[in-house]
């Protein structure tokens, strides 16, 4: 097995062409497959940059986190870490044999938003698109993070296709057979797409996945760093059906909370079908203080890993769901509090590599 993964890597990482080409998405060439389909790899970061993150000590327990989640996943798919060439030393003493790291430099961990969006065409090729992270609107420094979906075409010498508009894969969810959901808080925002409207926004985001219809929620402007990025409150698990997390009733004082409803009640007029987790919110789901999102989980091969958070009752309640919404995988919940702590989960820290 390990040799195997080695192999697979170093193919895709060689023998390519030198250089990527910088194209537009043309209609219908190009697709995002969904999350569940198989995986070559997944793409991974190493937070290294102390502007970011500058407490020590806070740092060291954060590269911990995600050194976890990658031995985790390396257990049942190839991953490739990207990091600077100083980080690597530190870096391998925690990671497993089976991870391979990637000379490309970096910033944060938050490979769903900087990292690669891989995009396959169905008849064996794939490219990389870009949408063209600004750091969330400029709130945080990206002078790597910014760089990265074009360094990965580059080193595997794919077309990088750029979507034309700025935000971040997390921002959205899509479900493989041409529907897309997203809030409307961290696309339709002058911060990202000034000058643009949300009709504009929209089909440039169906053009780039090759999809063919955009469910747009309000969502939360301005509260956290990421504006709400849907995938912290709403996932698809197949084609048309939805898994969302809920209080048992909504807090009107609790922005956020009256956003998970509304949200929810778009959802459902839009003729999704929903799967509610209730008795696993956590009234910190997404604040300022920190993100506690079931939800937020990923989906590799063979295996679904979500986060815990030490109360038994509502680890046990997330876990069964998953588990029967993924009955032929694995439900793997590790403690990633350190990841909610900087504002994102498991998902926001994994980014797939669709096999072709």
């Amino acid at each position: 097995m390990r040799m195997t993964r080695r192999t697979t890597l170093a193919a895709l990482g060689a023998g390519l062409a030198l250089g990527s080409q910088k194209a537009r998405a043309t209609e219908g060439s190009w697709h995002m497959p969904a999350e569940e389909v198989r995986h070559d790899a997944t793409f991974m970061q190493w937070p290294v940059n102390r502007e970011v993150h500058p407490d020590r000590d806070f740092l060291d327990y954060l590269q911990g986190t995600i050194a976890d989640i990658a031995n985790t996943i390396a257990e049942f798919e190839p991953v490739i870490l990207l990091m600077p060439p100083d980080a690597v030393a530190g870096a391998a003493r925690r990671l497993s044999g089976d991870i391979e790291i990637w000379d490309i430099p970096t910033d944060d961990l938050w490979a769903r938003d900087s990292g690669p969006v891989v995009l396959t065409d169905g008849a064996g090729g794939r490219a990389v698109l870009t949408f063209n992270f600004n750091g969330w609107g400029g709130k945080q420094t990206h002078v790597h993070d910014g760089q990265i979906a074009a360094r990965v075409a580059e080193r595997m010498g794919l077309p990088l296709i750029d979507s034309g508009v700025v935000g971040e894969a997390g921002g959205l969810e899509q479900d493989g057979a041409g529907l897309v959901m997203a809030h409307q808080s961290s696309w339709v925002i002058d911060n990202r797409n000034p000058g643009l409207s949300r009709d504009q926004i929209e089909r440039r985001i169906l053009e780039s996945l090759g999809a063919a219809r955009m469910i747009w929620a309000p969502g939360v402007e301005g509260l956290d760093i990421t504006d709400y990025h849907i995938d912290a409150l709403a996932r698809f698990v197949a084609p048309g059906h939805a898994l969302i997390q809920l209080p048992e009733e909504v807090d009107l004082n609790d922005p956020f909370s009256v956003s998970a409803f509304e949200t929810h009640d778009i959802l459902r007029d839009a003729g999704l079908r929903l799967t509610v987790i209730e008795e696993a919110w956590d009234t910190r789901v997404t604040s300022e203080d920190f993100v506690a999102s079931y939800v937020n989980y990923y989906v590799c091969n063979g295996a679904v890993i979500a986060a815990q958070f030490g109360d038994r009752r509502t680890d046990r309640a997330a876990r069964d769901a998953l588990q029967a919404l993924y009955p032929d995988r694995e439900v793997i919940m590790l403690n990633v509090d350190a990841l909610g702590e900087v504002g994102g989960g498991i998902h926001c820290a994994t980014q797939q590599m669709p096999a072709v």
